[in-house]
């Protein structure tokens, strides 16, 4: 039970990055009728909930994969580089992408900003991040498991 924890919670996380990072983001933006402040009014919910569930994958993905067998130092590393990244996303990028749009929304102009991409970048991170955790774990069971 706990090895196929350890492969569908990083599983469903990768999944939840791609349908909104990549699909859900960009798609907002395009449907008729939606304006610039109603789809950033979007963004921030769901961005809100994304990074609320992405905390919650994390802490469930350290819960199982320190529950026996245990994992190797590779995949503890895996988790802490996890949650640097998912704290620098939602303490530091996140508040400044927020200022921004409380400019936009007020009727303003911010200007250019790296911000978008800086967000996008993390979320790549974390999908790499989330890949080598599957292959560590994977290769953790070759070594583990009796033949």
């Amino acid at each position: 039970m706990i090895s196929q924890l350890r492969v569908l919670i990083p599983g469903f996380w990768m999944g939840l990055l791609v349908a909104l990072a990549f699909i859900e983001t960009p798609l907002k933006f395009l449907g008729p009728g939606v304006t610039v402040p109603l789809a950033l009014g979007i963004g921030r919910l769901v961005l809100t909930a994304a990074e609320i569930a992405s905390a919650v994958l994390l802490l469930a993905l350290v819960v199982v994969s320190f529950v026996r067998p245990r994992v190797g130092r590779g995949v503890i590393a895996t988790l802490a580089a996890l949650a640097v990244t998912l704290v620098v996303q939602v303490a530091l990028v996140r508040p400044a992408l927020n200022a921004r749009t409380d400019v936009v929304l007020a009727g303003g102009d911010p200007g250019d900003s790296p911000l978008h991409l800086v967000y996008v970048a993390i979320d790549v991170v974390l999908l790499a991040l989330l890949v080598v955790y599957l292959v560590l774990e994977y290769r953790g069971r070759r070594v583990t498991t009796p033949r």
